[in-house]
């Protein structure tokens, strides 16, 4: 077992007053007050004003980080402070196009929550927006900044397993709230909670509080497990193998279990082809019957290499270096002479380090979170202006190659992807 060395964070030296980031957070639920823990952690970052929908979370943002902190239901009244460097948008996703376009006009740097994108047309919206304005976006995938998937991309980029030709990944719960089944808090009504704001783009139905706290069970606010789950397989995938993304799709599933008025899957299943040579495959079950799991393997012609939890598993076997157990059943004779003649074409090769057959486990230290890393480097390029390690053409076809899920359940039918121009091929009926 190899312990992984800690990335690099230089969390011990002094920030300067000018490299001080003043941070905003834009949906203030689940991820996003958990996102904001970690941001706070980087030394020289202050969160300094949320907006949500809920007055209940506003409330508890100031219980959590201080009576002082600016809080709205509007959050066009955070993009005008300037006292805001910088803001976390971890809304519904069907805000996130228009929060991180709104902020980035506004001259704030931006980290999104995936999946950046609700539909396709706002993606080009997002990267021609970060172009335009100069400003820094970061996709919140953060397998990309994990010393975990580091070391998967440096042990496939060796030769450790040969040439890949399969991606296997999977994502199960077994929860009601791992299945979105979220709490609604006994104070929800139209008097605590902004529905009119919190709608936006969706189709205008009467309050519904399920519908504002268990948002991602509606395609209107959400993008079902593909883009809750898958985004994040495909961000890793993508990372580790450095390709662009799939050129064809195809996926089936339904609802099998949680039928309590939603209308997403709770099982998928899904193929995707690769122009380097391989294929993906993905799922997710709602009610995998076990613990929730998560996991991927790289499988190549030469063994595996397996991303599970807080480590990376090797596991070499090389194909045989014999002829074949069907030679026992000719003739002694015809035995000893095709044994012979093998060997003139396929002499016995040393073994080198890469060729040695068994099984390596490189584990991150205790206490490592690829969610810290994930903010630091954003907090890097904000103050350095160098690029992020996942930028918003990166979240593009992380997330566009995931909802063609969708799409394919959708159409029942293939779907085609250009990862290259980011663009649906054909989306036939």
């Amino acid at each position: 077992m190899h312990m992984l060395a800690q990335a690099p964070r230089e969390t011990d030296q002094p920030i300067s007053a000018n490299d001080h980031i003043q941070l905003a957070l834009i949906g203030a639920g689940i991820q996003g007050q958990g996102d904001t823990g970690w941001a706070v952690q980087v030394p020289g970052v202050k969160l300094v004003a949320v907006a949500d929908c809920y007055d209940g979370r506003l409330a508890h943002c100031k219980e959590l980080w201080g009576n002082d902190l600016f809080t709205t239901r509007d959050y066009r009244e955070i993009l005008v402070r300037k006292d805001v460097d910088a803001v976390l948008i971890a809304t519904p996703d069907h805000w996130h196009k228009q929060a991180a376009v709104d902020a980035m006009n506004a001259g704030k740097d931006v980290y999104c929550e995936k999946p950046m994108i609700h539909l396709y047309s706002d993606g080009p919206e997002i990267i021609e927006t970060a172009r335009s304005t100069k400003r820094i976006i970061q996709i919140g995938s953060q397998r990309v900044s994990s010393i975990i998937y580091a070391k998967a991309k440096e042990l496939l980029a060796s030769g450790a397993i040969g040439q890949l030709n399969m991606v296997t990944a999977r994502w199960d719960r077994n929860s009601a709230i791992g299945a979105w089944d979220y709490s609604i808090p006994l104070d929800a009504s139209p008097e605590t909670c902004d529905w009119p704001r919190f709608q936006g783009t969706a189709a205008k139905i009467p309050w519904n509080p399920e519908h504002f706290f268990q948002w991602r069970k509606w395609k209107a606010y959400g993008s079902g497990v593909a883009g809750d789950l898958f985004v994040h397989l495909f961000s890793g995938t993508h990372f580790v193998t450095g390709s662009h993304g799939p050129t064809r799709a195809m996926a089936t599933g339904g609802l099998r279990f949680w039928k309590d008025g939603r209308n997403v899957p709770d099982v998928m299943l899904a193929l995707f082809d690769y122009e380097e040579g391989f294929n993906l495959s993905l799922h997710v079950n709602f009610v995998d019957g076990g613990e929730e799991s998560e996991g991927l393997l790289f499988t190549g012609s030469e063994g595996t290499i397996e991303i599970a939890g807080n480590s990376v598993i090797l596991n070499r076997v090389p194909r045989e270096k014999e002829p074949g157990y069907t030679v026992s059943t000719f003739t002694n004779a015809m035995q000893k002479e095709y044994i012979a003649k093998y060997r003139e074409k396929y002499p016995a090769q040393p073994l080198t380090a890469m060729s040695q057959v068994g099984l390596e486990r490189f584990v991150a230290p205790r206490g490592y979170s690829d969610s810290y890393d994930h903010f630091h480097n954003f907090f890097d390029s904000v103050r350095t202006r160098k690029p992020v390690v996942e930028d918003a053409v990166f979240g593009f076809r992380a997330a566009g190659a995931a909802l063609l899920s969708n799409l394919s359940m959708e159409k029942n039918n293939v779907v085609h992807w250009n990862p290259t121009t980011m663009k649906i091929v054909n989306a036939a009926s």
